[in-house]
């Protein structure tokens, strides 16, 4: 796992997924097979990783959210629900790692212009490595294709695929809501420090429209 804010803002989104588990094993090591099949989408769980702090969030108006991302290159595909910002001013995401979050503020897919936000934790202790554990591999030019609850699908091609230190990611960037519509996937990577539980870096896979 960057938008610009109206004025009133108290501070910028800042997407750290902090909060990704611990695995029993870093992620630099093998990642177990990566299945297309996912079970039902459960209600999205509070996490500590996207703080944000607003004057005045708003439902985007007569948007069709995105339902599942597909990269047919490494037989992924991965449901996805919306998600938002709790109280607390920190972002929701799918407690089971092979379900993404959506961050429903921003962008949904075709909607012309700024950038769909995606993001999933790498992995739970409750569940196994998620299949967003292969973002890292995912070659510049392949596919993307995300499927929205109307029926409609976007295409995308790969751009980049970055490694970020968690106190160096451009949020502003990634989480732009003018600009050529583009698709941000994200998620933890890099070392896993066993003393936090945490790793140290994010994996940030950009996708133009195609």
């Amino acid at each position: 796992m960057p938008h610009r804010f109206s004025a009133g803002v108290a501070l910028l989104l800042v997407l750290t997924l902090t909060a990704c588990a611990g695995p029993t094993r870093p992620v630099g090591a093998e990642p177990s097979p990566i299945t297309s099949t996912a079970p039902p989408a459960p209600a999205p769980t509070p996490t500590i990783q996207v703080p944000v702090a607003s004057a005045a969030l708003t439902e985007p108006v007569a948007v069709v959210p995105p339902i599942s991302v597909r990269i047919e290159a490494l037989g992924i595909e991965v449901p996805v629900i919306p998600v938002g910002v709790e109280s607390d001013s920190f972002m929701e995401l799918p407690e089971d790692p092979a379900i993404a979050g959506w961050y429903r503020f921003g962008p949904a897919p075709g909607t012309g212009s700024g950038n769909t936000v995606i993001s999933a934790h790498i992995d739970s202790p409750r569940y196994p490595i998620g299949p967003f554990a292969a973002l890292r591999d995912v070659p510049v030019g392949a596919e993307v294709s995300v499927a929205s609850a109307d029926g409609s699908s976007v295409r995308y091609a790969v751009e980049s695929v970055t490694y970020y230190a968690k106190t160096e990611l451009p949020v502003d960037e990634l989480f732009a809501r003018g600009g050529p519509p583009a698709l941000v996937l994200i998620t933890c990577g890099g070392e896993f420090d066993s003393a936090t539980g945490r790793y140290r870096d994010n994996v940030v896979l950009i996708a133009r429209s195609m």
